[in-house]
């Protein structure tokens, strides 16, 4: 069988099958025979001047004459621009097949892929024997998809070869299959050139020693995806389960390749109200893909547009981003289907399903994308340890210094080392984790003295390492029972009520702010205080003191969220990161504590503890670093993690100083701070009046207790040991500062025999509390916007300075401040420069 171009013209034009060679015949092993360039120019023999015996000589004109004539035999490619000189149809479907001869036009489908007008009569005409093939198919393609089921779509979908690339390390060459077998994931992932199928045996020479078809290198250059006349859609893609309720022609799939038993509209249907199909054996909280009218969801993408990054990265798809969506979405879908190994092209490429050359050209692209998605922590992150770099070796040669090992410092040093890069962390305490500590000494159960609580799962980063760990994620009830002093449970009915005016202020508040500058703003205790006065005014409703005191429970919560009194918080800019998609879904306990994550990201990273950074030198080429005992290192770059509080009080000095907009961005947030205390009792007195929920409130008996142990968490779900925790926040952290631990501890115990006073609650028999505003490296808990600032000034901290100087933590990430979720996202974000 020939292909385009496969052939010359003789001296009188009449057309010639080229002779073949042994090694372009069939080698009966599926792959059909070898293929010369569709660019193959058209070249003339040389005329002979000598007419034959007993023929006079022609004028020249007569020769041009018949060569005119002899030229109406053949018809090239109407598509303007394709290199195929003399096509071939590639389908042989009609028995008047015009195979490399003479038809009445040619359809383009690529350069190298045509197909002739007999063999579209032979489907396209309803009296033909192929039409109910081709409408067979045109009833699924309409029933499933959106764009036009035309003769052109149902040739790439179904009558072109497929082509596969040889495994072998050593060849790597394409070849294409004949026509009757059919492209799996599985073959595609073991082919070798001279492969046997159905039991036919292959004789002669080394198949890999068979040139390749000279098309195949033509599909790399940009024109030929410019020739393209229909955009590659996928079969079998693993991306299908996740998209079921998209049409699957506007995500890149095929719309013939669906194996469910109800329609695709039926399926829209079944999820206009964006429920995330449920894909057996997948993490529930793994939801990497938008479903149809569902928005603000946080790392999620539209299966069917390119995001901005995308875009700048890949501008030859903005005009047709099929291809590029199609490989997006199965990279995307591969990541969180095994996301405990490293995704490699070896493990994507024979996903890629789909008819004809495009396949190679998908291939090729479908590198590009996994390393762009790489690079910017979509896939291959976490906890992943790689035995290779997961980048090329342009990337190698940098070296960075990361200042501080908390979670952030240790997701970019963990990128970064990932990615092939020297890296050195240097971390001025005697231990990891920064704000993360997890404490064991309370009988065994894990007790976060920092951070233990993950806000929102789906597509949370944390959750991610949780399950490339195997580690379990409690999910906290909602059930939250309010106690008062004396023992009196709170009628959940002014619970709802209360919550319900304090929310409404609230709203007033942001009704309030729409308007409002930075110069017009006010602290958001004196707004709420406003606007609940007037409320009252206005309504004429009194609250009752039970009322009043569950809205200071409220208040104390609202404290407990900002890291601070309410007198500093601003009012326009509080919940400023609430403009962006948060992380949805559970909120869970990390029973084994978020150093089960962190010790997992250090491993093998060259960390040297007790290192205190004193100064920065960038003002050269090479960044010095210089720790407080004179020690210095070196580097290209550097990435500073230091909690806010140490930015503010200057205990790193940075030559040049920082630029003045980045210092007025770091002294317009405010160091937030809460401490914790943690008691173990001897038995549970509290399961009998709690009935199994997790945590219970505790309502303050007066304004000036407010936030003092305001919530109290049971640490052990399991219900087998007994230790309570509690948060105190607002004006109680200063009254708590100059007592010491045990009167702290008396504290606590005394507000629990009030709030269980109707049973025995025993003295404690190991308790601690954290002193987080003594901890010299730390001196904070989490940032929150003061008055007078705006979201803004955590983009303006992220900044780096120079190209040398970079900046990542909580305090940088405007989406997700005060969380390790958005301290890890910003040395993942860092790591991706």
């Amino acid at each position: 069988m020939l292909t385009d171009a496969d052939y010359t013209v003789n001296a009188s034009g009449a057309r010639r099958a080229k002779k073949r060679t042994a090694m372009e015949s069939s080698s009966g092993d599926g792959q059909s025979s070898l293929r010369s360039s569709g660019r193959q120019v058209n070249v003339r023999m040389k005329r002979c001047n000598n007419p034959p015996p007993g023929q006079t000589k022609r004028k020249a004109t007569d020769t041009e004459e018949e060569e005119d004539q002899s030229e109406k035999k053949y018809r090239k490619c109407e598509k303007a621009g394709c290199s195929a000189t003399y096509p071939v149809c590639f389908a042989s479907a009609s028995e008047r097949c015009a195979k490399n001869g003479y038809t009445s036009r040619w359809y383009h489908l690529s350069c190298g892929e045509h197909f002739c007008n007999e063999c579209f009569d032979h489907y396209y005409r309803s009296h033909k024997d192929g039409y109910e093939t081709y409408a067979s198919w045109k009833r699924v393609w309409t029933g499933n998809g959106k764009s036009e089921p035309s003769l052109k779509a149902f040739m790439a979908d179904q009558q072109l070869p497929y082509w596969v690339q040889c495994t072998k390390p050593d060849c790597g060459k394409w070849r294409q299959l004949t026509k009757e077998i059919q492209l799996t994931a599985s073959l595609a992932a073991t082919y070798r050139c001279g492969m046997k199928f159905n039991n036919v045996k292959t004789e002669g020479p080394d198949q890999c020693s068979l040139p390749e078809d000279l098309r195949v290198a033509e599909v790399i250059d940009s024109w030929w995806h410019s020739m393209l006349i229909l955009p590659p859609l996928f079969k079998d893609s693993p991306a299908n389960p996740f998209l079921t309720a998209y049409y699957p022609d506007c995500v890149g799939m095929s719309p013939s390749g669906s194996t469910s038993n109800h329609s695709h509209a039926e399926l829209r249907a079944e999820h206009c109200r964006a429920i995330p199909p449920q894909i057996p054996g997948l993490c529930p909280y793994f939801q990497p893909f938008y479903q149809p009218n569902e928005c603000g969801k946080a790392l999620c993408v539209r299966p069917d547009m390119m995001e901005l990054d995308e875009l700048y990265e890949f501008p030859e798809f903005s005009r047709d981003p099929t291809m590029y969506l199609a490989l997006r979405n199965l990279i995307l879908a591969s990541w969180h289907r095994g996301c405990k190994e490293v995704l490699t092209p070896q493990n994507c490429a024979p996903h890629i399903i789909v008819r004809g050359l495009v396949r190679v050209r998908c291939v090729q692209e479908m590198d590009r994308v996994l390393l762009f998605m790489t690079r910017k922590g979509l896939i291959n992150t976490g906890v992943l340890s790689v035995k290779q770099p997961l980048l090329p070796e342009r990337y190698h040669n940098k070296n960075v210094i990361v200042i501080g090992a908390g979670a952030s410092g240790l997701a970019a040093a963990r990128q970064l080392q990932n990615f092939g890069m020297q890296v050195v962390m240097l971390e001025a305490s005697e231990r990891i984790g920064g704000r993360v500590w997890d404490d064991t000494s309370l009988g065994g159960v894990t007790v976060g003295r920092g951070a233990q609580i993950v806000n929102g799962c789906v597509n949370n980063p944390i959750a991610l390492m949780s399950e490339q760990l195997s580690i379990n994620m409690h999910k906290l009830g909602e059930r939250c029972d309010l106690f008062q002093e004396g023992g009196s449970a709170t009628d959940p009915a002014i619970d709802k009520r209360m919550d319900f005016h304090f929310n409404a202020i609230l709203d007033v508040v942001s009704e309030w702010r729409k308007d409002k500058s930075q110069n017009q703003d006010t602290p958001l205790g004196e707004k709420i205080q406003e606007v609940y006065k007037t409320f009252l005014q206005e309504s004429g409703v009194q609250f009752s003191q039970l009322e009043e005191k569950v809205l200071q429970f409220h208040l104390s919560n609202l404290e407990y969220a900002c890291g601070s009194t309410l007198d500093q918080v601003s009012a326009r800019s509080w919940d400023h990161n609430e403009f962006f998609a948060q992380f949805s879904g559970d909120h869970t306990l990390l029973t084994e504590g978020y150093s089960s994550v962190l010790n997992k990201l250090a491993e093998g990273l060259d960390i040297r503890i007790k290192s205190p950074v004193q100064a920065i030198d960038y003002s050269g080429d090479i960044v010095k670093v210089t720790s407080s005992n004179g020690t210095q290192w070196t580097a290209q770059k550097v990435l500073v993690t230091v909690p806010l509080t140490l930015l503010q009080k200057n205990i790193i000095q940075f030559n040049p100083p920082l630029p003045e907009r980045k210092l007025k961005a770091i002294h317009s947030l405010g160091a937030g701070l809460i401490e914790k205390v943690a008691l173990q009792f001897p038995f549970r007195f509290w399961d009998g009046k709690i009935q199994g929920a997790d945590y219970f409130g505790h309502i303050p008996p007066s304004p000036d207790k407010r936030g003092m142990f305001g919530v109290f968490y049971d640490m052990d779900p399991q219900g087998k040991r007994s230790v309570l925790m509690s948060v105190i926040s607002g004006e109680a952290v200063p009254s708590i500062r100059d007592m010491e631990d045990k009167d702290v501890a008396d504290q606590c115990v005394k507000v629990l025999r009030e709030l269980f006073k109707e049973q025995e609650v025993p003295d404690p028999v190991n308790y601690f509390v954290t002193r987080w505003s003594r901890d010299m490296w730390s001196q904070m808990s989490y940032s929150f916007v003061k008055t007078g600032g705006s979201g803004e000034a955590y983009d303006i901290i992220a900044e780096d300075v120079q190209g040398k100087v970079f900046f990542a933590g909580e305090a940088t990430n405007r989406h997700f401040p005060q969380t390790v979720t958005g301290a890890y996202l910003s040395g993942v974000r860092e790591a991706s420069y």
